[in-house]
């Protein structure tokens, strides 16, 4: 199945100042997806965030780490990995809890899948086995240091949300990652990358998605000005509808006044049917106004659902790439698989032989 989301909330991203290791330094401007991810493959838990097309957050969960509530909407954890702190502030109490309550779930059952995998290690383990230890291993792959594809999807261009800032006093921080390790493991991830990039064909299908997904950006960024324009209108209309209700209270008031006051009756009715008449036609334009709301509501859901439509289809894409580059790499072990029984039909023996070296 591979590397599936289990669970998503929103928050803004923050990590550890490397220099000061005290100060905290935002990772995106506004509130972003924040998931947990689960690898059923190698039975793994892994905290991902994008902003953009950028990963933010590629956090491995361990035992070994701990969520810790800094105030009523800040949370944050050590990476040693990572060799960095990171700080997660969320819109309210309830959605740090459920956040926090999940990091619990999931390192719980991290530990549980690092026993079982050590009980089979030690019931397994024979001195021949011993010595091919390192095949047991998982391979370095570009996926397990930038994140799969599947990673990099959803992103939402939302910023009304409440910014939970962080608090200055963060925990101490003491692991840090070797630079020795830090480096390989940047290397093979750079090699990795370069020979797929070589190795990977364009196709007119790929071609096609991607003017797809440069078709649905650019209709993000209208829509996205549009929604905006359209709050913005609002936002206007409201106070005029609440400078008319104030007008009209006014009036009503004067018209009470003059009945009170006035001993021309004649006038005052006057006076009054004209008061009457001009609250009628500002009446007349609130309705108005209010129909001018209802209909820039109408486009505002209209918007939202065609940015779901552009969500959908993104993610459509990047599934399919996914699956293409999966479809190659079983192409190339079938090839390798073919010239392995081209050895052995023309040259019987030579597998065996090959295979004792």
């Amino acid at each position: 199945m591979g590397e599936q989301p289990i669970f998503s909330t929103r928050a803004h991203v923050f990590q550890i100042d490397p220099n000061t290791k005290k100060n905290w330094v935002p990772t995106s401007k506004h509130a972003v997806t924040v998931s947990y991810f689960y690898d059923s493959t190698r039975n793994v838990y892994r905290i991902i965030s994008l902003d953009g097309s950028k990963a933010i957050i590629n956090s491995t969960i361990t035992p070994n780490m701990t969520f810790t509530k800094t105030s009523q909407k800040f949370g944050q954890w050590a990476d040693s990995r990572a060799n960095t702190v990171y700080g997660l502030g969320f819109s309210s109490e309830h959605h740090l809890t459920k956040f926090a309550e999940k990091f619990q779930e999931f390192k719980e059952a991290a530990r549980l899948a690092k026993e079982k995998s050590q009980e089979k290690m030690e019931l397994t383990s024979t001195p021949s086995q011993e010595s091919a230890g390192g095949d047991l291993q998982s391979p370095l792959t570009p996926e397990s240091i930038n994140g799969t594809d599947d990673e990099r999807t959803h992103e939402v261009t939302q910023n009304s949300e409440p910014r939970a800032e962080p608090t200055q006093n963060a925990l101490p921080f003491s692991h840090s990652l070797p630079n020795t390790e830090l480096a390989l493991a940047m290397r093979v991830s750079t090699s990795l990358c370069t020979s797929l990039d070589r190795t990977l064909p364009s196709s007119a299908i790929s071609k096609h998605w991607e003017a797809e997904l440069a078709t649905l950006k650019g209709n993000n960024a209208k829509l996205t000005a549009a929604l905006l324009e359209s709050t913005a209108n609002v936002k206007q209309w409201k106070q005029q509808l609440a400078a008319y209700q104030e007008e009209a209270e006014r009036l009503h008031k004067r018209v009470t006044e003059l009945e009170c006051v006035s001993s021309q009756a004649n006038a005052v009715h006057t006076h009054k049917a004209e008061l009457n008449q001009t609250i009628q036609e500002l009446e007349e334009t609130l309705k108005k106004k209010e129909e001018e709301i209802e209909k820039l509501k109408q486009e505002i859901d209209n918007a939202r659902e065609l940015q779901e439509q552009r969500d959908s289809l993104t993610q459509k894409l990047q599934v399919r790439c996914y699956a293409n580059s999966v479809l190659f790499h079983f192409f190339i072990i079938s090839c390798i698989k073919c010239d392995f029984c081209f050895l052995e039909f023309h040259f019987p023996g030579s597998l065996s032989f090959l295979l004792s070296l």
